[in-house]
């Protein structure tokens, strides 16, 4: 989800990394269930086709029915079976909608994806809370489908024209969190965008997170609520250049350009890991300053203060 209107503490001396204004401000995240699927297929060309078609469409659950993006490459030796892979973290608001939303993405984007398998990528506790995914998926093999236990976990082989897929029966889910972001702020919009881009190359190297939005970039900061009926969020005018003056602005005068980037994770701790990886790679000539969006405190638990992550170095 994109930033509402930012809530800043009293004002404190300002805070430069390395000559770009770090506000004194705070990222408001909040809680959703996760997963995360192993995908694999015969070489890393084809389990990245499964796993970037699979997070199509899946930027924000404001008008998504997951959020979700590609952790990481994986090599064969972290893999069920030995094949290249990747790695894919998902969040919704609810384990049952995590579930609807995993079926039809895996059964519509990865079983059909040429010789893709998919594996759970979390554990599962005994008595835990789990969603099925191959157990559901193995109905298409219309009564061809063969079940193989290994240890705990099991495995459905459904035929398909290039042989099976394999799907694991069922996938662990943690409480994630979502809605970390940072907001780069300058004045020549390509400037900005590499700023971004860098900051966004970095966060991607934290193990945990995802940036689900287009190339991990939101140009188009959401706030919630909206002037018409039956709209849960519109633009944040507060971060639109092109209505200084008509709105109260949260852009320095020089500003003509801000770009998000929002951030999910499996663990708080990853969140700020990435958050602080993004504002020090993000802090480069022609940004002027670094901030965050948030809901004034009522959306979410997780205040991540900029500043602090800074001071604490971490």
């Amino acid at each position: 989800m994109g930033s509402d209107q930012t809530v800043r503490d009293t004002p404190e001396p300002p805070m430069q990394l390395d000559g770009v204004a770090i506000d004194d401000s705070f990222a408001e995240a909040f809680p959703m269930t996760g997963a995360r699927l192993v995908i694999t297929a015969d070489s890393p060309r084809w389990a990245e086709v499964a796993g970037r078609t699979m997070t199509g469409y899946a930027s924000s659950v404001i008008g998504c029915d997951a959020e979700a993006g590609i952790e990481r490459m994986l090599p064969p030796d972290e893999t069920p079976d030995g094949r290249p892979g990747v790695a894919v973290l998902a969040f919704a608001f609810s384990r049952e909608a995590l579930e609807q939303a995993l079926v039809k993405r895996v059964g519509q984007c990865v079983m059909t994806c040429p010789t893709s398998a998919c594996y759970n990528g979390l554990p599962i506790d005994p008595g835990g809370e789990s969603i099925v995914i191959g157990g559901k998926l193995r109905y298409f093999g219309d009564g061809w489908q063969v079940s193989k236990k290994l240890g705990d976990r099991r495995f459905w082989r459904v035929p398909v024209m290039d042989g099976e897929f394999t799907c694991e029966e069922s996938f662990g889910t943690t409480t994630g969190v979502a809605g970390g972001n940072i907001i780069l702020l300058g004045v020549d919009p390509r400037t900005v965008l590499e700023a971004t881009e860098a900051a966004v190359d970095a966060m991607r190297a934290v193990p945990g997170v995802i940036l689900p939005f287009p190339g991990g970039i939101a140009r188009s900061g959401s706030k919630v609520g909206s002037k018409y009926k039956g709209l849960v969020a519109s633009s944040n005018e507060a971060y639109s250049p092109m209505l200084r003056g008509l709105v109260t602005s949260h852009l320095p005068d020089e500003v003509r350009c801000a770009y998000e980037i929002v951030i999910d994770g499996l663990t708080l701790e990853s969140v700020e890991r990435a958050t602080l990886a993004g504002l020090r790679a993000g802090a480069r000539p022609g940004v002027v300053e670094i901030t965050a969006g948030n809901y004034g405190g009522k959306l979410g638990p997780f205040h991540i203060r900029l500043r602090d992550l800074l001071g604490r170095g971490s």
